[in-house]
């Protein structure tokens, strides 16, 4: 069984009635997020690379086959029209790393009816999911001011599948590493990491616990201190540092009771005792929230590590996301559900100055003063290049986030900046919504006699 099974049971039997119908036109399908979580003035575009990985590896086996027939209690002769699908369509989309608004298409997909449905579940959970973490973790940079920014999030991920993209997009979003040795390794930045409570709790005292991790760890060492009472802590591990000139490149690590206080209680005994060089970390529920606090009020905390707040942006877990369909078969269609109406047609962004997008039709002539944001990445079922790097991506939201406007890069009470739509955009809206009016008015045909 293939990953094509992991999609939502209504994309197959969609996809069925389509071919059934010989419904297989081109179809393109929109991928935005309708409205910006509380507390955000900005989203970064992520979850990319996982779509084309999924859409370019996309075959439905006999397997997959038995899977849907089973969830659907038909005999799996029934489900022969989805064998051997796959994805052969285009795939318009932001790069990971740029910095999307509300409105905004992340994801246009243009493909036979059937492959567009069916893989909507697919694409639209990575984008979403990738897109909150991703747009969490920048806040938190820019919330440290300058300050590294470390990614502890991995034990009380969604899974470990999101223990990784967590990683990833703390990397992405410009943090100095990650406590997650597999996302480590695979993607090439910094593992970090010191020793739990339980490591210091297994010896006789403190000094004993930081006297061996010393010893079985020679160079530079990080030493836990609020197992018990902190600022003995602090004090035993300074003792244990300097007699073993341990100073460069170590540091204390606080993880409980009023960060600002003891960070500056640590500062205060590491350098009486002749250790400047000593860092000082902090960690236990940060996130960019409390992070702002601290840097603000001038803690001497030289290093941040985050967690499960960021792991699964919690103050905003999810997006109002939504994958529509903007055009059959060269038929543009919009949805007019109450507070859930779509723009119809295949679309283009232009970056203007300050964020003052325009949203425009894909074929609309470009406006000049602005440069657009879809690419085009996968070109008949395979990519158009190849896999960007994370480098490429830091720098991108780095770019992004210096000419963003001061008032969405705010923590607390961000004003986001809004696209607008073009005159040719909304004019085709206005063209649908009048002829759908139009059909959905006419009276009903009178029913033939018995």
């Amino acid at each position: 069984m293939s990953e094509a099974t992991t999609t939502d049971l209504y994309e197959v039997t969609m996809a069925m009635s389509y071919l059934r119908e010989g419904m297989t036109g081109p179809a393109t399908f929109s991928l935005f997020v309708r409205d910006l979580p509380p507390e955000r003035g900005f989203l970064v575009a992520a979850g990319l690379e996982s779509a084309l990985d999924y859409l370019s590896g996309l075959r439905v086996g006999p397997e997959d086959i038995d899977a849907f027939a089973a969830a659907l209690h038909r005999p799996p002769r029934d489900l022969q029209p989805l064998l051997g699908l796959e994805f052969t369509g285009d795939v318009r989309a932001v790069p990971e790393g740029r910095i999307v608004l509300a409105g905004e298409p992340l994801l246009e997909v243009t493909a036979p009816l059937p492959q567009a449905q069916l893989v909507e579940t697919y694409v639209l959970n990575q984008l979403s999911h990738q897109t909150a973490i991703a747009s969490k973790a920048a806040r938190c940079v820019l919330a440290a001011a300058g300050h590294p920014v470390v990614d502890f999030s991995l034990r009380r991920a969604h899974g470990p599948q999101a223990g990784f993209q967590a990683a990833r997009l703390g990397a992405m979003a410009g943090f100095a590493g990650t406590s997650n040795v597999a996302a480590a390794t695979a993607l090439g930045i910094p593992a970090v990491g010191t020793m739990a409570h339980s490591y210091i709790e297994a010896f006789a005292t403190e000094e004993e616990a930081f006297r061996a991790f010393a010893r079985c760890h020679p160079g530079p060492v990080t030493l836990l201190v609020d197992t018990y009472d902190t600022e003995e802590g602090i004090r035993v591990a300074a003792r244990v540092l300097r007699d073993l000139d341990r100073g460069p490149g170590s540091a204390v690590r606080l993880d409980s009771g009023d960060l600002g206080a003891l960070a500056a209680r640590a500062r205060s005994i590491l350098d009486s005792v002749g250790l400047p060089e000593v860092r000082v970390i902090a960690s236990g529920g940060l996130d960019e929230y409390a992070v702002d606090d601290l840097v603000r009020s001038g803690a001497p905390i030289d290093t941040y590590a985050v967690g499960t707040r960021v792991g699964v942006s919690a103050d905003a877990p999810y997006l109002d996301s939504a994958y529509k369909m903007v055009e059959y078969d060269g038929r543009p269609v919009m949805k007019l559900s109450s507070a859930k109406v779509t723009a119809p047609g295949p679309k283009q962004v232009f970056r203007r100055t300050a964020y003052a997008d325009v949203i425009r039709l894909a074929d609309e002539q470009s406006p000049g003063d602005g440069s657009p944001l879809l690419e085009t990445v996968m070109r008949g079922g395979q990519r158009t290049g190849g896999r960007t790097t994370l480098d490429a991506c830091r720098e991108r939201l780095a770019a992004d986030l210096a000419g963003l406007p001061r008032a969405a890069r705010r923590i607390r009470n961000p004003v986001a900046p809004r696209a607008t739509a073009s005159e040719h955009l909304s004019a085709l809206a206005r063209r649908v919504r009048r002829h759908i009016d139009e059909q959905t008015s006419a009276p009903y045909a009178r029913p033939v006699s018995p």
